[in-house]
């Protein structure tokens, strides 16, 4: 993987060159950084062009500019396929990186192949009351971090992920996140409930884990009631981090959407 840092913007990214091939860009959950998708890239880089990025507050992706948040992700996005000079791409985001991707596609469709939201919600259809609790939730997990970074993270892989293997991986991700970087996540909520829905032009598909929180299941699940058409999944032995927690069916099943197959 080439590292690059997009120009005027606090993004870093990473890109296995594939030049012919079809892109697909990887966005990671809050409090993680672009190495939870390792997987993934051993797994997709043979077929495509593969690019996972950090976002504003995590990894390497911590010089900010004055007004630089998470609301502007579809920008940076739009400036990082400008760059690479790809058309279309596909989105495949986890938790945050699912609502990421929805907003991008809500700003920039014409430039989406595909969408998989694994972890998310429909942030055009967000509901008022899973929203509130949403919303209670993080608050509680900022304070548990502002108290102590460790104690934060010891909580959030316990809730993120089932695996040892995974939870330990997010843990360590988890010690790194920066208090300050909090900020810029607060401007997440500017993107829920702002578009309303039109037939979209490309495939989507929803998933969980079988151990997400009820919460995340929920709204997976009103999400698919209300598009029939997008493809659904529950993963087996997976908690939120699916992708981490079960890389092989994760894996084979995101193929399979990829192809028309699933």
């Amino acid at each position: 993987m080439i590292e690059k840092h997009l120009s005027g913007t606090p993004i870093h990214y990473w890109i296995k060159e594939k030049k012919s091939a079809e892109s697909i860009l990887f966005i990671h959950a809050a409090f993680a950084d672009h190495t939870s998708f390792d997987e993934q890239i051993k797994f997709f880089a043979k077929n495509y062009q593969v690019i996972t990025l950090d976002l504003i507050g995590h990894g390497k992706s911590i010089i900010t500019h004055k007004g630089d948040n998470i609301s502007k992700t579809a920008d940076y996005i739009s400036k990082l396929l400008e760059i690479e000079a790809i058309n279309k791409i596909h989105l495949v985001g986890i938790s945050i990186g699912a609502v990421l991707i929805q907003d991008f596609a809500n700003k920039f469709p014409d430039k989406v192949a595909s969408l998989c939201c694994i972890g998310g919600y429909d942030i055009n259809n967000f509901d008022p009351e899973l929203q509130k609790e949403n919303s209670g939730e993080q608050v509680k997990m900022m304070l548990k971090a502002i108290i102590s970074i460790k104690w934060f993270a010891k909580s959030n892989k316990l809730i993120s992920a089932v695996t040892t293997e995974a939870q330990e991986k997010f843990y360590q991700m988890n010690i790194r996140f920066k208090k300050r970087s909090f900020m810029y996540l607060a401007e997440l909520t500017k993107l829920v409930n702002r578009f309303k829905t039109t037939n979209c032009n490309y495939p989507v598909m929803i998933g969980c884990g079988k151990y997400d929180n009820p919460m995340a299941i929920k709204a997976a699940n009103m999400w698919h009631e209300r598009e029939p058409k997008c493809k659904m999944i529950v993963f087996e032995n997976a908690g939120h981090l699916v992708n981490m927690d079960t890389p092989q069916e994760f894996n084979e099943n995101l193929i399979r959407f990829l192809t028309g197959e699933l």
